[in-house]
């Protein structure tokens, strides 16, 4: 590894941090003697231990909770609550930012401008301001000099994923180094606050006929790459409503309508807001939903969609075979890859699932179990597997929290149809593509048919095939051969030197020396070629 003496800090940390949670990572609950309660209590070290070493480390815990086929459920739930609150940086340095980013002060832009942050986290600060035109608004300003630390923890973690994926068997298996990658990629996103803009102008577009769903509208002349300035949504967290305001809210009709949402986001626009948890979750004065920091989006190809329509569904209606093989065809096939203890895996937590009562169904779980399957069989699955089963399982907690008894699988097979057919229209390009390329290849047809048929006239034509090395399977055979006859002339020596012994005993200890010398000769023989076949093969992985 190519170790930095300045990252030296960090390494020891990330050692620490290894030595101290690994074996019970990899090995999972009741490993060693270990209780699920001490597993839990070593979740929850880990979620602190992370928590203290800064916000790389918060963010990095905040992915791996959307990895199901990584962390033991105990972990995933830790993390899942990591906070990123810390101590605001002073007031005066985040105005001098917004100038320096903007080009003129707080005092020239807003009539107002609240000193004291609304909200600090690890990334940056909210302070609550008023537009001239009397527009409520909220400033968030990145933190200074979080893009330097971010850079150095990146290039500590990269050297560290590198050597365990080059050296242990869980790197080969899960690929750190591309989780790295995807983390990293996040975190450039989030680090970019004309990005959360953009997602916000989108996201609105996609729910722009959602009338229960409101999402902040950015004010792009004040909104920069450490800057970004937002419609203020008043309103109140899920987890902060008390039992009286619940009672004067349709909890159901809210869950249905955030069902919905989420739904149009992932399977039609392929794009979806992918932190909904319920303190990213507003309820409004007028009884709507208010969708708010969206630092963290996710993506899903058109190709996939469908292929988690499907999942979706056949999870939903039980059909745990047809489920097991779409995820079998969505992932990537590990070298211990067991397509038939997933399709049994699968067929299991499906049926189970099936069995719930009415508002014990929870998609999110149900999808994170599979996730978490894919791993244990040797599939990779797909990151917007993962990605989507976190966001699912945030999208559950809010559903609970508005209405207990909600069944978010009704409202999934009801618009199962709309998706669909929505993919079916969204293909009609990807339709047209291809029978432009089936005129192309109709077109060139005649010539190419022209030039092999003169080709073939002319004694030119040549065919070309990849098949097993021939001289190679003789050359086996023949070691195979040699190895059985020198078998039989050492048995035969052996049994004619016991036959002749008592007549001629001279004879019979000479034969027998022979039988030893020729029957060591083959053993060093097969034990060479062994270690050769295997050291080839080693390189053959490696390469």
């Amino acid at each position: 590894m190519a170790l930095k003496v300045s990252q030296a800090g960090r390494y020891a940390a990330l050692a620490k941090l290894i030595v101290r949670h690994g074996p019970t990572l990899r090995d999972g609950p009741g490993a060693g003697g270990r209780s699920d309660a001490d597993v839990a209590k070593d979740a929850e070290s880990l979620a602190e231990d992370l928590e203290s070493m800064g916000p790389t480390f918060i963010k990095l815990g905040q992915l791996l909770s959307t990895r199901p086929d990584l962390m033991p459920p105990a972990h995933l739930e830790a993390l899942a609550r990591l906070q990123d609150d810390v101590e605001p940086f002073p007031a005066e340095e985040a105005a001098a930012i917004f100038e320096a980013e903007v080009g003129a002060g707080v005092t020239d832009v807003f009539s107002s401008f609240d000193m004291k942050p609304l909200a600090a986290a690890s990334l940056g600060q909210v302070h609550r301001a008023r537009m001239r035109d009397g527009r409520s608004v909220v400033v968030k300003i990145q933190r200074p000099g979080i893009e330097d630390q971010i850079a150095d923890d990146l290039a500590a973690l990269g050297e560290i994923s590198k050597a365990i994926d080059t050296h242990t068997d869980a790197g080969r298996r899960y690929g750190f180094q591309d989780l790295l990658h995807q983390f990293e990629q996040s975190l450039n996103d989030e680090l970019d606050y004309t990005r959360e803009a953009a997602n916000l102008e989108r996201l609105a577009e996609t729910l722009s006929d959602h009338e229960l769903m409101v999402v902040p509208r950015p004010v792009m002349s004040f909104t920069t790459r450490r800057v970004i300035t937002m419609d203020e949504i008043p309103g109140r967290k899920v987890t902060d409503l008390g039992p009286l305001a619940r009672l004067e809210l349709d909890g159901s009709a809210l869950a249905e309508a955030m069902v919905k949402a989420y739904l149009d986001q992932i399977f039609i626009d392929g794009f979806f807001h992918a932190d909904p948890h319920p303190g990213n979750v507003l309820i409004t004065p007028d009884g709507r939903m208010g969708l708010i920091d969206l630092g963290m989006v996710g993506h899903v190809r058109p190709e996939l969609r469908t292929q988690l329509i499907k999942l979706l569904l056949a999870a939903d209606e039980g059909r745990g075979e047809a489920a097991g093989r779409i995820l079998a065809d969505l992932g990537r096939h590990l070298e211990d890859f067991d397509q038939e203890r997933l399709l049994r895996e699968v067929a299991t937590v499906v049926s189970r699932t099936a069995g719930s009562t009415l508002g014990e169904v929870r998609v999110g779980t149900l999808m994170a179990d599979l996730a978490r399957l894919c791993g244990e069989c040797g599939l990779r699955p797909p990151p917007e597997l993962s990605m989507l089963a976190r966001a699912l399982m945030s999208l559950d907690a809010v559903a609970k929290a508005l209405a207990p008894d909600f069944d978010p699988g009704q409202t999934i097979r009801e618009n199962g149809p709309r998706l669909a057919s929505a993919q079916m229209q969204s293909s009609r390009s990807g339709l047209l593509s291809a029978v432009v390329d089936a005129r192309d290849f109709a077109e060139a047809l005649p010539g190419r048919v022209g030039r092999l048929m003169d080709a073939l006239v002319d004694g030119e034509l040549t065919v070309k095939v990849d098949a097993f090395d021939e001289a190679e399977l003789l050359r086996g055979i023949q070691k195979v051969a040699n190895r059985v006859t020198m078998g039989l002339v050492i048995a035969a020596l052996v049994l004619g030197a016991a036959i002749i012994s008592r007549s001629y005993p001279s004879v019979a200890l000479a034969c027998f020396i022979a039988a030893a010398v020729g029957g060591l000769a083959l053993i060093v023989s097969i034990l060479a070629a062994d270690r050769h076949v295997n050291t080839r093969a080693r390189r053959q992985r490696r390469l």
